[in-house]
C-alpha cells in the first residue's frame, strides 16, 4: 500500500510539474538561440558599421569607438530582450538605467557636448592634421584632434587646447583646404602716377615662377582713395606658396615702384581751422 501510495503521489507530482518544465524549458531555448543568434548578427552588424568607417577615411580612434559603442548597447539591448523572454521583469530594470543615463548626461552635458563634437569632426573631417585653421578668435597649426578637444599651435608657438564642442558649432576657416589661393594685393600710388607704369610693375613681378598662369594674374585700379589711387594686383598660387609669395610682394613692389619714380603717398588729412571771428 506504501509504495502504491508513493507511485501515485509521484504519478500526480509529474503531472503537475512537467507541463511547467515543457513551458519555461521552451522558453529557455528560444532564449538561448535569440541569445546566439543576436550575438552574432550584433558582431556581423558592428564589423560592418567599422568598415563604413573606413570606407569614410575616419579617424583610426573613431573607427574602434564608435563600433565598440554599438556592440556594447546592442548586446546590452539583447540582454534585456533575452532577460524579459524567460519571464524576467526588466521594466525596473530598464528605468533604473534611463534615470541613471539621465542623471550623467545632466552632470556630463559639457563633456558631451564636446565628445559629439569630436566625433563629428573626426568623421566628417572640416580639417586634418597640419592644416592652418581659424576658428573661435584663434588662428594656428592643427597638431592633434582628440575626442574631446583639438590641439592648436600658433604662429608664435603656443599650444591653445580647443574644446570640440564650441569648435563643431562655431565657423571654422580652413587655408589649407584647397590647392590652390588667391592673393589680392592693394597698393596706393600718387595721383600724378603713370597707371599703366604701375600696372606694368606689378604684372612684371607676377612673373615669378610659383605665380599660377590660369588664371592669368591682372593689374586693375581699384579705388581712387583721398591720396592716393589703389592699383590691385591679383594672382593665383598654389597653397603652399601663398606666404613666399606675399613675403616677396612686400619686399619688392616698394623698391621697384620707387626706382620707376611712382611714389606711395602718406595718409593725408585737410585740416581746416576757422577762427570765432570769422565764425
Amino acid at each position: 500500500m506504501d509504495l502504491n501510495n508513493e507511485v501515485d503521489h509521484l504519478v500526480k507530482a509529474s503531472q503537475a510539474w512537467i507541463p511547467m518544465i515543457m513551458e519555461y524549458g521552451s522558453r529557455v531555448l528560444l532564449a538561448v538561440a535569440t541569445l546566439a543568434i543576436g550575438w552574432w548578427l550584433i558582431n556581423k552588424v558592428t564589423a560592418n558599421i567599422a568598415k563604413l568607417l573606413a570606407m569614410r577615411n575616419a579617424d583610426l580612434a573613431l573607427q574602434g569607438f564608435i563600433s565598440s559603442l554599438a556592440n556594447v548597447i546592442l548586446k546590452i539591448l539583447l540582454a534585456i530582450s533575452v532577460a524579459s523572454m524567460i519571464g524576467i521583469e526588466t521594466t525596473s530594470f530598464v528605468a533604473a538605467i534611463g534615470a541613471a543615463s539621465l542623471a550623467v548626461g545632466l552632470a556630463l552635458q559639457g563633456s558631451l557636448a564636446n565628445f559629439a563634437g569630436g566625433v563629428l569632426i573626426l568623421l566628417f573631417r572640416p580639417f586634418r592634421i597640419g592644416d592652418w585653421i581659424e576658428a573661435q578668435g584663434v588662428a594656428g597649426t592643427v597638431d592633434n584632434i582628440m575626442i574631446f578637444h583639438t590641439v592648436l599651435r600658433t604662429g608664435d608657438n603656443k599650444t591653445v587646447i580647443m574644446p570640440n564642442g564650441n569648435l563643431s558649432n562655431g565657423i571654422i576657416t580652413n587655408t589649407n583646404r584647397q590647392p590652390t589661393r588667391k592673393i589680392t594685393y592693394d597698393i596706393g600710388v600718387d595721383y600724378d602716377a603713370d597707371l599703366q607704369k604701375a600696372r606694368g610693375i606689378l604684372l612684371d613681378l607676377a612673373k615669378d615662377p610659383r605665380v599660377l598662369a590660369t588664371p592669368a594674374p591682372e593689374a586693375v585700379v581699384s579705388a581712387l582713395g583721398d591720396s592716393s589711387i589703389t592699383v590691385s594686383l591679383r594672382i593665383w598660387v598654389n597653397t603652399p606658396d601663398f606666404g613666399g609669395v606675399t613675403n616677396m610682394l612686400n619686399s619688392e613692389i616698394r623698391d621697384r615702384l620707387r626706382a620707376e619714380g611712382i611714389d606711395i603717398p602718406f595718409p593725408q588729412r585737410v585740416v581746416r581751422v576757422v577762427s570765432e571771428a570769422s565764425a
